[in-house]
């Protein structure tokens, strides 16, 4: 490695890659070279032509990295048989064996090279921002910036189960390898399972023809915990109570088939996250999440670097290419063929697509009225949603007379004497490392005159039934808590997306009456505190739109007469 910088991201990551270092440089061992350029011979000089064949050298690979003490999932040859000898057709077969797996396999030849110019340039592509593939553990604000090129033979090595993983529990890093995938199919076959694992081999298939030049970054946000001088920490109820930011636009898709991945308006698109990034996509799961890993592959690249998310923290993707186009949900999904991304990209060379990774509180029942848990899907959401590159929004989150997630120096008496001193905040804006959630990242990029976030300011947020579904969550409450969240972070707009859910059937009439009466997100706020505190005492059972608007709930209502005498 050139830089000091580069050994130390090297560092953190080695042991979960499968290439060794000495003299720092990185390499294949040799028994490995030798395996990997037979495979890139073909099926004539690899005899490599069925699923057990195949399965056979991917075990040979791994036991030349010495990785058999990392066992496999216990049916994963037999998935792979399956999947490679029964579930693909000959034509298929013939080209995967024939094209694909040799040109995988050359790929796989060039990851040492790959990683190697990865980190001699990683501190140029953003100037003064570390980029370098690296562990971003728990608490570590930061952003790891990889090529599509690397990233596909990051993939390539999960496909042939190559990842050391004996570690990766103790850091709470996510399955990587593709075993378990494959496992699945063989344990308990379902179509659904099926599609998946045919939508990551169209992505091999269709990189192994034309490899994408672009970038995609991973990065992970954080509201510190701690109380920094002069630094927005994770935000007290106090906070939203007090808050005057004016709700933003309410926009809905009403529509049973409208998703969020097909939106147009280059919003930020919510990943109904597990706290590990990517749930179930490499084993059994299928809902949101894993489907969007399935249909843009390059999101899995996450998994092999970034520890499960806590309360104070999300992670944003920006650049995925979507390769699959896909029908159904959950048991219904199926892979319907290729998928032409055709989205813009940015100074940066990644497309505009951007990703954020939230996960909301599992199975909460009726804890998630009380106000510490309204609290954390409130802040998790902001942690997602707020762009730490627009100053006005910096500017007035330091305003908010009281406000307790604003931490004030020992030397400044109270929050006005921040907010009377322009010049004491723009020098901490432009100096401090800790400045606005503790990162540094986006305000040097702005410096840069490249924003992580976009480059212009009218990104807005779409979304939909975050946390509800097999989460359980309320959608009305979920639906109420996003909203407060975009609205702080001085997004434009939200587009939801209520995928014909009945319990948001009259969403777009309450949020336009409540748009009406200008309500700031402290008003809501405060009305969605003392509707959960009646739940929780039982006071009423109804859903929050009925019992913010009973009238518009009742038999032959009048939308023109919703306007009621309640005060926020």
């Amino acid at each position: 490695m050139e830089t000091m910088e580069g050994r130390e991201d090297l560092k953190s990551i080695l042991e979960y890659l499968p290439v060794v270092v000495r003299s720092c440089s990185l390499f294949w061992p040799p028994q490995v070279v030798d395996a990997l350029k037979v495979l890139a011979g073909g099926p004539d000089q690899s005899g490599v032509h069925s699923g057990e064949l195949l399965f056979i050298a991917i075990s040979d690979l791994r036991h030349s990295l010495l990785l058999s003490s990392h066992p496999f999932a216990p049916s994963a040859p037999y998935g792979y048989a399956l999947f490679f000898n029964e579930l693909m057709s000959r034509g298929e077969a013939r080209k995967w064996f024939g094209e694909v797996v040799p040109a995988l396999a050359n790929l796989l030849l060039r990851l040492p090279a790959l990683l190697e110019y990865h980190y001699q340039n990683a501190g140029d592509l953003i100037h003064g921002v570390k980029t370098g593939l690296r562990l971003l553990d728990s608490q570590e604000a930061g952003i790891v910036l990889l090529s599509q090129e690397l990233i596909s033979a990051l993939l390539g090595c999960s496909l042939f189960c190559l990842f050391p993983t004996n570690k990766r529990g103790a850091r709470h890093l996510p399955t990587i390898n593709c075993d378990h995938l494959f496992a699945a199919l063989y344990d308990s076959y379902s179509e659904q399972q099926e599609n998946k694992i045919r939508c990551i081999i169209h992505y091999f298939e269709r990189i192994s023809c034309h490899m994408p030049e672009g970038f995609v970054s991973f990065e992970r946000k954080v509201l510190p915990l701690k109380h920094d001088p002069l630094s927005i920490s994770y935000p007290k109820a106090s906070f939203w109570s007090k808050s005057d930011i004016p709700l933003c636009r309410f926009e809905v898709n009403s529509s049973d088939s409208g998703l969020i991945e097909d939106q147009s308006s280059g919003a930020l698109e919510v990943d109904f996250a597990n706290k590990n990034i990517g749930g179930g996509a490499l084993r059994k799961g299928c809902v949101q999440e894993e489907i969007r890993f399935m249909i843009n592959p390059e999101l899995i690249a996450s998994m092999l670097f970034m520890p499960s998310m806590e309360d104070n923290e999300a992670i944003e993707i920006i650049g995925a290419e979507r390769f699959s186009d896909y029908t159904g949900y959950a048991s219904s999904f199926r892979f319907a063929g290729d998928y032409v991304d055709t989205r813009d990209v940015d100074s940066l060379r990644r497309r505009k697509t951007r990703i954020i990774a939230i996960d909301a509180l599992c199975s909460p029942g009726m804890r998630q009225y009380k106000q510490d848990f309204l609290l954390r899907e409130t802040n998790k959401a902001f942690c997602g949603f707020f762009q730490q590159s627009k100053d006005q929004h910096n500017k007035r989150l330091f305003r908010e007379d009281g406000c307790s997630g604003v931490q004030l120096h020992p030397d400044v008496k109270d929050s006005s004497d921040i907010c009377s001193d322009n010049r004491l905040l723009q020098e901490t804006s432009e100096n401090s490392d800790e400045v606005f959630g503790g990162q540094s990242v986006h305000q040097q990029i702005r410096d840069s005159e490249m924003s992580l976030d976009n480059e212009d300011d009218e990104v807005g947020i779409a979304t939909g039934n975050w946390g509800c579904g097999a989460f359980g969550g309320d959608p009305e409450v979920k639906a109420v808590v996003q909203w407060l969240a975009a609205s702080q972070a001085e997004r434009p707009f939200i587009l939801y997306y209520t995928l014909g859910s009945k319990a948001l059937r009259n969403i777009e009439q309450v949020t336009r009456w409540i748009r009406s009466h200008e309500w700031t997100v402290g008003d809501l706020w405060n009305l969605l505190v003392e509707y959960s505190t009646q739940r929780l005492k039982g006071e009423t059972d109804d859903g929050f739109f009925t019992w913010l608007l009973p009238s518009l709930f009742a038999p032959h209502h009048d939308t023109d007469m919703l306007d009621l005498p309640i005060s926020p």
